[in-house]
């Protein structure tokens, strides 16, 4: 059974991370978010410690750390411009992280986050959520089937 941690649990796609983490044995414990308000927590992990403060939260998962309850995947659901500054706090705190596509806004940023992952010995895991999104693949249909050199317009 692995230990995650969840950074963005109000997020859109952070539910199914949680129910993913759920159907896979593992247990969630512990998950922020600005928003006090998300619930859908308690429905998969209701142990789970809860927090709308960073500062909290950060202070959280190093007292697991040190009560040898160290988690092993911190999951970023997070907005994408703060998917950088999260997979380098776990990174930092010694935990493989999940991160939702982007990982980070600036291509050059890049760079630093893989001199983390060699530094920390941890990986840096990319996942593409909208991969199977109906409108996506009717996309990829719509490309493949294109002959070579056609320039299509989307809206």
């Amino acid at each position: 059974m692995k230990r995650f941690g969840l950074i963005g649990a109000g997020g859109f796609i952070a539910p199914r991370h949680m129910k993913a983490i759920k159907d896979t044995g593992n247990v969630l414990l512990a998950a922020i978010d600005k928003h006090d308000s998300v619930g859908v927590i308690d429905s998969y992990f209701p142990d789970a410690a809860f927090f709308t403060e960073f500062e909290r939260f950060d202070r959280h998962v190093e007292k697991l750390k040190k009560q040898d309850q160290m988690l092993d995947y911190i999951s970023i659901c997070s907005p994408n411009y703060l998917h950088d500054a999260h997979s380098r706090f776990g990174l930092r705190y010694g935990a493989d992280v999940i991160c939702e596509k982007p990982l980070v806004l600036n291509p050059w940023n890049l760079d630093s986050l893989e001199e983390m992952e060699q530094e920390t010995g941890k990986r840096l895991y990319t996942i593409l959520q909208l991969r199977l999104h109906p409108n996506i693949i009717a996309l990829k249909k719509k490309v493949d089937e294109s002959p070579a050199g056609k320039v299509l317009t989307l809206t």
